[in-house]
């Protein structure tokens, strides 16, 4: 072969939910056992490549009992319910991934995110002086500003929006921000190039924040690769770039990514274990209301979730989400009991919908919407057993008023006693809220966070039963 050309290209077949790469095509992913997953992808080695290779930083290996601990002094985005999900803020130097439907409220999430911390000024200190005045801080960041148009402290990179597009919606944020830096570029190397030259426009300044927000990955692409982009391998290798770049310097970088129809973020399963937190945006389209859950955390908790309410001006904070969720309840109708879920640390009110009717069908129905069939089924079948009715006959839709999509084991009681009420066409007291573990056995099992539920049920002015030890025990509640 002739020194410089490049080198025969090798083809691999790579799974396209895990990312696992196999030499040769088979039906199934030896790594993560999906069927019908495999893709081929053609690789290419050079010359270049390994030159690259052998000029790259080496990394020394260090004795982990010698480094001194720190603390990562988070940075606060002004958005309180996105600072919860995260832990309470930004961790300098993280990879963050933000999934979610389209039209969920993304960008407009981030927006949000980039123009409150874009607002943000530095605090610059005179080393001369013991104390300057806030308004001489002010005035001298001002000056910076007006001398240093690049000294922002956000990059917003959008590889399917132009400025104009975005400028229209940033007009739109009651917390519009001037000072917010904008790319339109998908190639992730010029990315980082700009980048590098932006911070070194920074570096005179102290204390500035240094986040970075691309929307989206699937639309990143490097040109070492030939594939197109939102490809496996794109993703991932894109992905890895930013990811390497972040680490090294202590760049907070926030990667919005597209949903599959399966709910998965699209690309490869690596792109999930890349980054260092993952959360999804939910809701129904034709709901007002948002969830941004967080599935993966490596610096706070993974089961937390923040409250929104979508509006005109944008994504509004909810502080005191049960009442959003029981606003339009209608009263003393069958059918109807309020619940109490936990869902991350935060309790919450909601109201469980059941209507049962005689089925038609050889084979009864069974809907549901925002809870799990397979429990519902098990329920229906606890309820049969033990109190000997009729369900079988039943056609039983069940919904969790709102939009919400419950998985508490908690609500296994009011799920029960929606089915009965609706069953035996009785209304349960409208003050009354239910809430324990329903076992095959029929027994209610004890929950976690009993205190914390009994407190927010306090505070709502509901009431609850005492203990109640067999579904049976249900006939009480009943009007």
């Amino acid at each position: 072969m002739i020194e410089g050309k490049m080198a025969k290209e090798k083809s691999v077949f790579v799974c396209s939910s895990c990312g696992g790469e196999h030499m040769a095509w088979q039906g199934k992913c030896q790594f993560c056992g999906e069927w019908n997953s495999l893709r081929e992808l053609k690789t290419f080695h050079s010359a270049k490549a390994s030159r690259d290779k052998q000029n790259s930083k080496i990394s020394e290996i260090v004795d982990l009992g010698k480094i001194e601990s720190k603390d990562f002094k988070r940075i606060s985005t002004g958005v309180g319910e996105f600072d919860r999900v995260l832990g309470n803020g930004l961790v300098p130097g993280s990879v963050i991934l933000l999934g979610g439907d389209p039209g969920i409220g993304k960008s407009t999430l981030l927006l949000q995110v980039a123009s409150n911390l874009a607002n943000t000024i530095p605090q610059i200190t005179n080393n001369n002086q013991s104390q300057n005045s806030n308004d001489q801080n002010l005035k001298q960041n001002s000056n910076l500003n007006s001398q240093f148009p690049n000294l922002n402290s956000v990059l917003y990179v959008s590889g399917e929006e132009s400025a104009n597009q975005v400028k229209m919606r940033l007009d739109r944020l009651p917390n519009k921000s001037n000072n917010l830096q904008f790319l339109a570029e998908t190639d992730v190397d010029d990315i980082i190039l700009k980048i590098k030259n932006l911070l070194s426009s920074r570096a005179r300044v102290e204390g500035k924040l240094k986040i970075v927000i691309i929307d989206s990955i699937q639309t990143m692409y490097d040109s070492n690769y030939p594939s197109t982009p939102g490809s496996i391998v794109q993703v991932r290798e894109c992905a890895l770039k930013l990811q390497q770049f972040a680490k090294d310097n202590d760049i907070t970088i926030i990667l919005v990514g597209h949903m599959t129809k399966d709910g998965n973020v699209a690309g490869p399963k690596t792109l999930e274990h890349l980054v260092d937190v993952v959360l999804y945006l939910e809701g129904e389209r034709l709901h007002s209301h948002r969830i941004l859950r967080g599935v993966k955390n490596r610096f706070g908790a993974t089961d937390e979730i923040g409250i929104f309410e979508m509006g005109e001006a944008g994504l509004i904070e909810i502080s005191n989400p049960s009442m959003l969720f029981l606003e339009e309840r209608t009263k003393n109708k069958p059918g109807s009991v309020i619940t109490i879920a936990i869902e991350g640390s935060r309790p919450i009110l909601v109201e469980i919908q059941a209507l049962t009717s005689r089925t038609v069908f050889g084979y009864p129905k069974r809907t549901v919407s925002g809870f799990d069939l397979n429990r519902l089924n098990l329920l229906i079948a606890v309820l049969c057993k033990k109190l000997k009715l009729a369900l079988d006959s039943q056609d039983i839709y069940l919904n969790i008023a709102g939009g919400m999509r419950l998985k508490d084991p908690a609500v296994d009681l009011a799920v029960c006693a929606a089915i009965i009420s609706s069953f035996k066409n009785q209304p349960i007291s409208e003050s009354l809220c239910l809430f324990g573990e329903v076992g095959l056995l029929g027994e209610v099992r004890r929950v976690s966070f009993e205190k914390k539920r009994l407190e927010e049920a306090t505070r709502l002015g509901f009431k609850t039963l005492g203990k109640i030890n067999f579904i049976e025990d249900l006939s009480k509640v009943f009007v």
